[in-house]
């Protein structure tokens, strides 16, 4: 039986099926013409992650792509991006605008991605799904675009949102908390899944693995898949380096220009199978890709030293020429520059300095490669002078090309005083002008603009360096998921499994092809398999062999004396226990005590029962008096500011008032409207009434206040008015029935 069949494709994992119905295409049209169609001018990320913008224009749009649920949806957003990049470097005059349509697409796909985060294997299949733009085409569409492309359909490069995302440099994409969870579990193993591979020297696509949550409880104990982690192929990538680095300073040291030794076929023996994993792991995911480590640029650079290096090596042996063969050990001398830093990189590769080492090396040589362009005119000038001087006054040695080159060089990096020391040398007239003018752009001007290029990109690095750290990781972890079947074999076991699978996969079937390579993935990675095997099970963070240490040595810590726990060099080893109590304070399981906040919640409810009832209050000192119907209540004996005694409305108000304050409370249980209310709570809790009676002397003297003011007073004139207008009217009616009363009579009489 297969020892694979213990993985089970989940019920949540997308099946093969319908990864192949996803259109893309159409995704693709739309979203270029709907991010063509809302960003008309130049915006900076500030610009485009503003609320208003976010809600005007991304949202919508968000909104628009998260109905359709289609997985391929943050793949088309970034291949998108990708092409506005491109027509930002064709279309100068558009730049700015097309750069913030490539930013706009950057933040689409980090929104969609959120859409699929509720699963998270659904989110997984997103990022790391192979797709190929031309799926969901039709049939025209796919021949113009085979006619435009000069290849099949099936030449079409296919690749993932996570190697769209590094082609492009979507650093903030990469940099968002829903990426590198993804990332993270990658990285270590948690999720486990397998890809078709059909640019490997070596591919074995039996038996694809859906995405799943890796258990070791249920994996095999040796599990040839978890050679595949990029976690631990960073480590066996270390000690291959290591190793690679012992043979060379074995095979420098102990060179023997006539003859090949032991010590030189070891070393070729690793640094072919260098060669070749690092040829594999660029075919993986194309050049684009792996050249985005920073660490492959120093390998790439390694590997053609040692491929230069052989090709004078095999000259020299071939034709007995002794001088190719020294050449040759001469320029692989030069691959310890390169081979030393790297493995010291190692441990500091979360260093920003070595973050923007790449950027500054491809800044500089970029630089200084505009500069040579430039004073190729300059050196022509000073051979061509240095002729005419020689012919002319008869030197025997004049300049040639080499020579004016390794003086400008010098020059270049400081050495000024040799272009006046030379100058009259080349030309008595011109000559001094030429380099004191080379040498003022040298030491002045060109030297300056190169520190300041460096510096900016420094200060640039250091100010996002989070995001720059985040992207190399995705790189790495990248890199080190590969689905070809030479990344399970160690150096140089690959060459080893070239060798013997690659012939037999021209003649077996894909089961029994993948048979053969598990069964010699095992045989030739037999101890790596076991060391990841009981760490995995035993080792790991929360495995049983940890914690039984880890509790046993604070076991032993405990039993020590306080005077010897307490001394500075112990804690520094073992630690302080103060971090241990911290952890152990929120691992306790135990109900919250709901009595600790019990007598201030009460305390609050009452004030806030207070400020609901504090009109039924008495603002002073109350005298107490008989209502006509006998129920006594409080009333007030006070006057108005004009000395007369309060109208009959305040009087019968502060009368109802003091009536509701002193009204006994019909016991029984309180409704929740009056429980909210905090009514009656003083009588449920057997409390005074005494907060009652203060709140309501606090809004007795709000009311009196308010007659104070202008309102009040402005009301009091227009009452006097309207009492004034009904005596004029009065009299008025009184004379014109007196006038009535006259005109009847003379007209009786």
């Amino acid at each position: 039986m297969d020892p694979e069949v213990y993985q089970a494709a989940p019920l949540l994992a997308p099946t093969p099926d319908y990864l192949a119905s996803v259109k893309v295409f159409p995704l693709i049209r739309h979203l270029r013409k709907d991010v063509l169609n809302t960003i008309d001018s130049a915006l900076s990320w500030e610009q485009l992650t503003a609320s208003d913008i976010n809600f005007s224009i991304v949202r919508p749009i968000v909104l628009k792509y998260a109905r359709l649920k289609n997985m391929a949806v943050v793949y088309a957003c970034l291949i998108v991006r990708s092409y506005f990049f491109g027509e930002a470097e064709v279309d100068l005059a558009y730049s700015g605008v097309m750069t913030s349509r490539a930013m706009l697409c950057e933040i689409l796909a980090m929104k969609l991605l959120s859409h699929f985060a509720s699963n998270h294997i659904e989110l997984v299949a997103v990022l790391t799904t192979t797709w190929s733009p031309l799926a969901g085409a039709s049939s025209p569409i796919v021949d113009q675009v085979r006619d435009a492309f000069g290849g099949k359909e099936d030449d079409a490069p296919e690749k993932s949102a996570l190697e769209m995302a590094i082609a492009t440099e979507a650093k903030k994409f990469l940099a968002s908390p829903v990426t590198q969870k993804v990332i993270n579990d990658i990285w270590s193993g948690r999720v486990v899944f397998s890809t078709e591979n059909r640019t490997s020297m070596l591919a074995d696509n039996y038996k694809p693995r859906a995405i799943t949550i890796y258990d070791h409880r249920t994996a095999p104990f040796l599990d040839h898949y978890r050679l595949r982690v990029p976690r631990y192929g960073a480590i066996l990538e270390f000690f291959t380096h290591a190793v690679l680095l012992f043979t060379f300073v074995l095979c420098v040291l102990t060179h023997d220009i006539e003859k090949v030794t032991p010590a030189e076929i070891i070393f070729l023996v690793f640094a072919a199978a260098f060669v070749l994993d690092e040829y594999t792991a660029a075919t993986e995911h194309g050049w684009t890709v792996y050249i985005a480590n920073i660490w492959n640029v120093f390998d790439t650079g390694f590997i053609v030293i040692v491929l230069v290096y052989l090709g004078f090596r095999i000259r020299g042996l071939v034709e007995g020429d002794i001088e190719s063969s020294d050449t040759g050990f001469d320029i692989l001398s030069t691959g310890a520059c390169i081979l030393f830093p790297r493995l010291a990189f190692f441990a500091l590769k979360d260093n920003v300095v070595v973050l923007s080492l790449r950027v500054m090396i491809s800044q500089f040589l970029f630089f200084i490669g505009i500069a040579a362009v430039c004073f190729s005119g300059l050196l022509f000038t000073l051979w061509t002078l240095a002729i005419g001087t020689s012919e002319a006054e008869g030197i025997p040695d004049p300049w040639s090309l080499k020579k004016i080159s390794w003086l400008m060089v010098q020059i270049w990096f400081g050495n000024t005083y040799l272009s006046f020391q030379q100058a009259s040398s080349f030309h008595p007239f011109f000559g001094p002008i030429l380099m004191t003018i080379f040498a003022a752009l040298c030491n002045t001007l060109l030297i300056t603009i190169l520190i300041s290029i460096l510096s900016n990109t420094v200060a640039l690095i250091n100010e996002n360096a989070t995001e720059e750290y985040l992207y190399q990781f995705a790189v790495t972890t990248l890199e080190g998921l590969q689905a070809s079947a030479l990344v399970s074999y160690q150096p140089p076991f690959n060459l080893l499994a070239l060798v013997l699978l690659k012939p037999f996969s021209y003649i077996l079937s894909p089961r029994r092809l993948h048979s053969a390579n598990v069964c010699l993935i095992k045989l030739t990675s037999f101890p790596i398999l076991i060391v990841i095997g009981v760490y995995e099970r035993f080792l790991a963070a929360g495995r049983q062999w940890r914690e039984r240490g880890r509790d046993a040595g604070q076991g032993l810590f405990s039993s020590l004396p306080r005077h010897i726990k307490n001394m500075p060099i112990l804690e520094a080893f073992i630690g302080t226990r103060s971090d241990d109590l911290v952890e152990a304070i929120f691992d306790v399981d135990e109900e919250l005590d709901n009595d600790l906040f019990k007598s201030d919640f009460d305390e609050d409810e009452r004030r806030e029962g207070r400020r609901f009832y504090g009109s039924r209050e008495p603002s002073r000192t109350p005298t107490t008096t008989t209502s006509p119907s006998g129920t006594p209540f409080k009333r007030l004996a006070r006057q108005d500011r004009h000395g007369s005694p309060r109208p009959a409305r305040l009087r019968t108000m502060s009368a109802v008032s003091d009536n509701v304050a002193t009204a006994e409370v019909a016991s029984g249980p309180l409704s929740p409207l009056a429980k909210f209310f905090g009514y009656g709570r003083e009588k449920e809790d057997g409390g005074s009434m005494a907060g009652v009676h203060a709140s309501m002397r606090k809004v007795e003297a709000v009311l009196d206040d308010v007659k104070d003011l202008p309102v009040q007073q402005l009301r009091d004139e227009m009452k006097e008015l309207q009492e004034r207008q009904a005596r004029i009217e009065n009299l008025l009616m009184t004379l014109t029935r007196g006038l009535r009363n006259d005109v009847s009579r003379k007209d009786s009489v």
